[in-house]
């Protein structure tokens, strides 16, 4: 009950601050965080980044397997990716099976991924009955907003340090590298919130907490490559417009710290 009083009250205060063209962190409403990448957190895994975007903190390792390939796709390797929201990292999250928030995590980092065709999956296949399974891994550490940015810097890190194992007779030979996964592009999501008419980008949790509705766009180069809308408040025409134009500009700014 006491939780919910707070709640209420620090929404409050929140929604008082932008009436006022302010926020509580003392942003633009189209300025992100501070933003740090790490490169190679984990190292044994064939690529990793640790991301830190403002107190969010989301460390991403990438592994592979041999399967079979799917049976659409017969020419291809697979791409799994997987979104685990650690209880350690937030009050709000509790071990057991992936909860929705983490679905949803995982699908719009793996959507912009797809729709942008940056990894060409038919260089993973290894014959006709063997293909290289590409496990995408994150982890939430520390949850202070804004997730979805925070995964897709990390995952684009990661891709871009990814050794390709090498395969011998149907077997992963541990250790051993054949050269880099060649990635094509880099894949970028800008999230905002919109609460009472304000349109923020990267929101932290509080904000969040208040907002009406949610969208995630995703870009490479000039062009929107994936969409996510969440929460049941809407959006304006002009909006969404005014949101496109703002992702696409920031992308520059988010490509120069995935590259380091």
């Amino acid at each position: 009950m006491m939780v919910e009083v707070l709640g209420a009250i620090k929404k409050e205060t929140l929604k008082a601050f932008l009436v006022k063209q302010e926020r509580f962190d003392g942003r633009k409403f189209d300025e992100y965080r501070p933003i740090e990448i790490q490169q190679n957190a984990a190292p044994n895994a064939e690529g990793s980044a640790l991301v830190h975007l403002g107190k969010s903190q989301v460390l991403c390792g990438i592994k592979f397997g041999v399967g079979a390939p799917y049976a659409d796709t017969p020419d291809e390797g697979v791409l799994s990716t997987m979104v685990e929201l650690l209880p350690l990292a937030s009050f709000t999250f509790e071990p057991g099976p992936p909860s929705p928030e983490a679905i949803e995590l995982g699908r719009v980092v793996d959507r912009g991924i797809r729709s942008a065709k940056i990894i060409d999956m038919g260089k993973l296949k290894i014959d006709d009955e063997h293909v290289l399974m590409l496990y995408l891994d994150m982890y939430v550490l520390d949850h202070d907003g804004n997730l979805f940015d925070a995964c897709t810097m990390a995952a684009m890190r990661a891709l871009l340090d990814t050794q390709l194992p090498k395969v011998e007779e149907g077997k992963i030979i541990f250790g051993e590298h054949t050269g880099k996964l060649d990635v094509s592009g880099i894949v970028t999501t800008s999230t905002f919130a919109k609460i009472d008419g304000s349109l923020l980008l990267d929101p932290t949790l509080d904000e969040q907490l208040a907002m009406d509705t949610r969208l995630t766009i995703g870009v490479m180069g000039d062009k929107a490559v994936s969409m996510q809308k969440g929460l049941s408040g809407a959006l304006t025409r002009e909006e969404l417009f005014q949101l496109l134009d703002i992702a696409k500009a920031k992308h520059g700014e988010l490509v120069k710290y995935i590259n380091l």
